[in-house]
Parts: structure tokens; sequence; C-alpha cells
């Protein structure tokens, strides 16, 4: 069936701790970590922005995570103090977060991936196309 694909990524800087980890992760420290989201969908939609039924997801809600953690987002925040206990602050747990959170604000018919980078060489993706 034909649809859309759209994408948007993004970076924000945030510090985190590993809880229980034996190593250098396991002390505070921080990333610029880069985000990236897709969302795809079969029909267009309107969003809080905008009345008319011509997008797959707003970019401003995909962008959420972007914003300064004063204004609801994830940037230049200390993860640990920011999201729910039941998240740890690794990788594949921030993606999981992003998405739950994102996913969220959306229609239902809507596929989300978010995958997410600590370091130019590993990524973490997380959505309705894995498993």
């Amino acid at each position: 069936m034909p649809g859309w694909k759209i994408s948007t990524e993004f970076s924000i800087s945030a510090a985190h701790v590993i809880n229980n980890y034996d190593g250098p992760c396991g002390r505070m420290h921080g990333h610029n970590y880069i985000i990236r989201i897709e969302a795809k969908s079969d029909r267009l939609h309107s969003s809080q922005y905008c009345p008319n039924p011509v997008m797959v997801a707003d970019y401003r809600t995909l962008k959420w995570a972007k914003k300064d953690v004063t204004k609801g987002g994830l940037d230049h925040c200390i993860l640990n103090e920011v999201m729910p206990p039941e998240y740890e602050t690794t990788a594949e747990m921030i993606a999981q977060y992003i998405y739950d959170k994102t996913k969220a604000m959306l229609p239902d018919n809507i596929s989300l991936t978010i995958a997410i980078s600590e370091s130019p060489n590993a990524w973490a993706y997380y959505g309705d196309d894995y498993c």
C-alpha cells in the first residue's frame, strides 16, 4: 500500500550515568547525541499547529526532545533526573523513552522509528520496524 515517510534529525547535549556499570560509563559524563526520527503513514493528518490533514506528523511535534529541559525537552539535562526510573540511560533505553513519549503525541496509525547516536560509530534503534 502506498504511503508517506518523513524523517528529521537533530542533536541534544545531555549528561548521564549508567547505574551499576563497572567502567567509565558508571560515572557522570555527557554526550552530544544525534537523534533521528522517522514516521510513516498511509494517510495524512492535521496537527495541533495546522488543522488541515496535510502531513504525516508535524515536525514540531517530532522534535520535542530538542527543546531545552526547562521547556519540556531533553537538551542540556541530566537524563537520570528527567527520565522515569524504569528507563535506564543507555542509548537503547533513551531511544525507547523518546519513542514512547513521541508515540503518545501522534495518531495511532503512524509507524515510528527512533535512532540515537552517542558517538560517531555507535547507533541504537527502537521502533515499529524492529523485532
